[in-house]
């Protein structure tokens, strides 16, 4: 019965949708630099800009992370990923993850 009660946690905790660390609603007040490229939406109006609308946050924020660090090279978005906080990619992903 406890292995039954331990599997069934677990199975429990992996299925359980995953949620963004960040606040949704703060992204929104922070992602109006990102509209002019990405669409106020989400979706790029032009195709050298990736929609963001739907993205996994998670990857979101890891290529934030690597335009800051300067592991993904950039001109455009280097500038803006620099002056973001840690919590500034978490809520801009949870926004964009949550369209």
């Amino acid at each position: 019965m406890k292995k039954l009660m331990t599997a069934a946690a677990l199975v429990a905790m992996i299925s359980a949708p995953a949620f963004a660390a960040g606040d949704a609603e703060a992204g929104k007040a922070k992602s109006a630099a990102c509209a002019a490229c990405h669409g106020a939406d989400g979706i790029s109006t032009m195709d050298i800009y990736p929609n963001l609308a739907g993205q996994k946050a998670a990857y979101i924020v890891s290529q934030l992370k690597a335009f800051k660090a300067g592991e993904r090279n950039n001109p455009i978005m280097a500038p803006m990923a620099m002056p973001l906080s840690d919590q500034d990619m978490e809520d801009l992903a949870a926004y964009y993850a949550s369209m």
